[in-house]
């Protein structure tokens, strides 16, 4: 899901996304045990300033294929009852609002799809400077039932929960001082 040219054009200058200083981590639980992984590959479109938030935009878009849990899981969750990642390479997000809530504390509301499913979502984003770079850092939980992730057998959530724990860390070089 990618800004129309206009709209990048309304908001402020671009940032780049430093890949090696950034991360994407989820939690799951399968039958109440604590599952952690990430994702290898996501890319961030982001023409965000602190000062001018109402104006700012942010689009994210993440390999699903990228997966990182443990051999058996990757494999697992490629396939249509999970991520389908032939049919659904990617997930992502585009913001439709940003607001300031004071002390480099964001809320940036958008949409989620994933799995051909979209959805609202409101993430808490917290953003620091330092060193000519920003890291924007926050968490959600995410329904995963709701993206019809986890099908057939695998949509009782009493063996994998229904609420997956979804963190961020974006390390952005260009953006404006807080």
């Amino acid at each position: 899901l990618l800004l129309s040219a206009s709209a990048w054009a309304e908001a402020p200058a671009a940032q780049t996304l430093v890949p090696a200083k950034s991360e994407v981590t989820f939690v799951a639980k399968q039958l109440g045990v604590p599952l952690q992984g990430r994702f290898k590959s996501f890319q961030v479109q982001s023409a965000f300033d602190p000062k001018a938030p109402a104006t700012s935009k942010i689009a994210f878009s993440l390999d699903l294929g990228s997966v990182a849990l443990n051999a058996d899981a990757d494999h697992e969750l490629a396939k249509p009852e999970w991520f389908g990642t032939a049919k659904f390479p990617k997930a992502s997000f585009q913001s439709g609002a940003i607001k300031a809530l004071g002390a480099g504390k964001f809320e940036v509301a958008g949409k989620l799809t994933l799995k051909g499913q979209s959805r609202d979502l409101v993430v808490p984003v917290q953003v620091s400077q330092a060193q000519g770079l920003s890291t924007a850092t926050g968490s959600f939980v995410l329904k995963r039932l709701d993206f019809k992730v986890g099908e057939g057998e695998w949509a009782d959530a009493s063996i994998v929960a229904n609420d997956v724990q979804v963190s961020f860390k974006l390390v952005l070089q260009g953006v404006p001082a807080l």
